[in-house]
C-alpha cells in the first residue's frame, strides 16, 4: 500500500487525473492524503469534489481556505467573488449532498508520525494541543450553528493571535484560521494573512511559520499546501506540496515511503 500526499487541486481534475495516473494510483490498494482546497479558481471543481468523495476511504483530506469560503456562499454567508468558479457546484443536483460531506471534513489529521493541514500549526502549539483544538473548530463547523462560525470567519476584528482566554465562535473561528490561512508569523505568534510571497521577499519581524526558533511542534512532520508562491518544500519536518496548479505550474504528489514527489504540469501547460 502507498500513500501519497496530495497538493493543492483548486478544481484541476485533469491535472489530478494525470497525476494519479502516473504514480500508478490503485483505490483497493493505496490512499490519498489531501491538503485541502479542493474547489476554486481551476476549471472543474464539480468533478473533483465528487471524485473525492466517491473515493471513501481511500482519500483523507482536510479542509483549506477555499473549501470553506465554499461553504460559507452556499449558506448564504457572503458572496461569490469575481474569480471563483462555484457555480457548477452551487447549481449540480447533488450539491447538498456533497456539501454536507464537505462540512464534515476535519481540519487536521494526524497518523503515524504525520500531522495533515492546510496551511500550518502555530509555532506556541504542540501536536496534542493542535487536535484538540481542530476537533473544537470541527464540531462548531459539524453542528447545526455552523453558519454562526462562519459569519464569525468572515468579520472584521478577529483576533491575530492565539489567547487561551478565546470562547466560543471566536476561538473556534481563529483556530479555523491558523490551520487554514498561516504562512506567517512573528515569533510572538501573531499572524499576518497578507502575506503571500516567497521565502525571499518576507518583512522584517514575520518568519514562515515553521522557521519560528522553539517551535513546539517541532518533533512531527507536517504535510501542508496554501502557499503556492513557496513552492514544494521538503525538509526533516515539513513537507509542504502546494505548487501552484491553478496558477499554471505542477500538481505535486509524494510518497510518503521515501518521500519521493512527483510532479504533473497544470492541463495546458507544457509537458
Amino acid at each position: 500500500m502507498a500513500v501519497y500526499a496530495i497538493g493543492d487541486i483548486q478544481g484541476c481534475m485533469s491535472s489530478l487525473t494525470r497525476l494519479l495516473d502516473r504514480v500508478g494510483f490503485t483505490p483497493d490498494v493505496d490512499r490519498l492524503w489531501l491538503v485541502g482546497d479542493l474547489v476554486n479558481r481551476g476549471p472543474d471543481s464539480l468533478s473533483v469534489l465528487r471524485y473525492i468523495k466517491a473515493l471513501g476511504k481511500s482519500a483523507d483530506m482536510v479542509l483549506g481556505n477555499h473549501d470553506i469560503h465554499l461553504l460559507a456562499v452556499a449558506a448564504g454567508v457572503t458572496p461569490l467573488r469575481k474569480k471563483d468558479t462555484l457555480h457548477e457546484i452551487l447549481a449540480a443536483p447533488d450539491r447538498d449532498e456533497l456539501l454536507t460531506w464537505l462540512r464534515r471534513q476535519p481540519l487536521l489529521h494526524e497518523e503515524s508520525g504525520y500531522v495533515l493541514v492546510h496551511a500550518g500549526l502555530l509555532p506556541q502549539w504542540t501536536v496534542g494541543m493542535a487536535v484538540i483544538l481542530a476537533r473544537e473548530a470541527e464540531n462548531e463547523l459539524r453542528g447545526t450553528g455552523y453558519r454562526d462560525l462562519l459569519y464569525k470567519l468572515y468579520e472584521d476584528g478577529l483576533p491575530r493571535r492565539w489567547s487561551e482566554n478565546l470562547t466560543g465562535m471566536t476561538k473556534a473561528a481563529v483556530i479555523t484560521n491558523v490551520l487554514t490561512k498561516l504562512r506567517v508569523c512573528t515569533i510572538g505568534g501573531e499572524m499576518d494573512f497578507s502575506y503571500k510571497a516567497g521565502l525571499e521577499d518576507i518583512p522584517t519581524g514575520l518568519f514562515p511559520w515553521f522557521k519560528i526558533p522553539g517551535r513546539r511542534n517541532a518533533d512531527t512532520t507536517v504535510i501542508c499546501g496554501h502557499w503556492a508562491a513557496l513552492g514544494l518544500h521538503l525538509q526533516d519536518n515539513i513537507i509542504a506540496i502546494d505548487t501552484g496548479c491553478v496558477w499554471g505550474r505542477q500538481l505535486t504528489a509524494v510518497d510518503l515511503d521515501d518521500r519521493r514527489p512527483v510532479q504533473m504540469p497544470c492541463a495546458g501547460s507544457p509537458q
